[in-house]
């Protein structure tokens, strides 16, 4: 990931990297057990996602995104929806997806998105919190992460 900006220098970026450095490792596990055939490492693994992802996401949308919607509102909407999009497939690793045949490769497909909407945030979204918000903002970024925690610590194995 990057570093080029300064912005990880920033306990809650470099939290957030963190994150997005498990789930990039986290991905290419759930691609390694898809070239295998092993659907049940993939829903596991893809459980350990959305562990990582649910305190992330809401350290984004409740304390980061609030900061940036008013200079840039379009992109924030954007990356409010591919929230969802990512959610809705990873929360069916706790469903049936045994009896679904289309979901090992719905959930590779939207594990690329991810990666891509990964690329967003720490190109785009963390440089540009870095240089919009104020300290207020940084603490309200802050007083999210307090309240939420982070899913690292949850998460069953260790990314390879």
């Amino acid at each position: 990931m990057c570093e080029y900006c300064g912005c990880q220098a920033l306990e809650s970026i470099d939290q957030l990297t963190l994150e997005h450095e498990a789930v990039v490792n986290l991905v290419g596990r759930v691609q390694d057990a898809h070239r295998s055939g092993e659907v049940a490492l993939m829903a596991e693994l893809a459980r350990q996602i959305s562990t990582v992802l649910g305190p992330h996401t809401a350290v984004e949308e409740h304390g980061l995104f609030p900061a940036l919607a008013a200079d840039f509102p379009e992109k924030v909407a954007a990356l409010e929806a591919e929230h969802r999009r990512f959610e809705a497939v990873l929360a069916e690793a706790a469903g049936p997806f045994l009896s679904d045949s289309t979901w090992p490769q719905r959930l590779v497909d939207i594990l690329g998105l991810l990666r891509e909407h990964i690329l967003k945030e720490q190109d785009g979204v963390f440089p540009a919190a870095l240089a919009q918000l104020d300290i207020e903002q940084w603490e309200a970024v802050e007083a999210v992460r307090a309240q939420v925690g982070t899913g690292l610590a949850q998460q069953a194995s260790p990314p390879r």
